[in-house]
């Protein structure tokens, strides 16, 4: 049996791999400037608000703008923080109300040679339909990670992403 995808009900795990080395998917993850040009589930929107607090029960606040105008935002506390291999931080909408329970988001930064492997996991959802739509989200979202941080993608900080 296959237990790579095993997840708790109402959950989703995500499996990508990354021509960038861990280093640079997990700066892709906690630098604000770069988290803004890739945060949202398509091309169209925009992430006008990037604020990180990057430290253990540290703040995060993710704003993405469709491209209606509509204003998504995203906020939570980072639980673990492993660099270049493991981030661990609460997710909730701030539109949500406060009777629902925060989600937990998993993000793995995995060595393969050259790239990165990385293994996203969101669980805790209150439905399996809340989750189907936060995978869409998250699909496109690194999809546009992908072009941010790959060799053959748009670059940020050329320090960084010198080989």
């Amino acid at each position: 049996m296959e237990t790579r995808n095993r997840v708790k009900p109402h959950s989703l795990r995500i499996f990508r791999t990354f021509d960038a080395r861990p280093e640079v998917v997990y700066q892709a993850w906690t630098d604000p400037s770069v988290i803004e040009r890739w945060f949202g589930p398509t091309p169209e929107f925009s992430t006008p608000i990037v604020e990180v607090d990057l430290r253990i029960g540290g703040r995060y606040r993710i704003g993405m703008k469709s491209p209606d105008g509509e204003l998504y935002v995203a906020t939570g506390v980072y639980q673990e923080i492993a660099p270049n291999e493991k981030l661990v931080f609460t997710w909730r909408w701030e539109s949500e109300s406060p009777d629902i329970s925060d989600t937990l988001v998993t993000v793995e930064f995995k060595k393969s040679g050259p790239n990165t492997e990385l293994v996203f996991t969101h669980e805790n959802f209150a439905t399996e339909e809340l989750a189907k739509d936060h995978q869409e989200g998250w699909e496109g979202a690194l999809s546009k990670l992908s072009k941010v941080v790959t060799k053959g993608g748009t670059r940020y900080g050329k320090r960084d992403f010198n080989e």
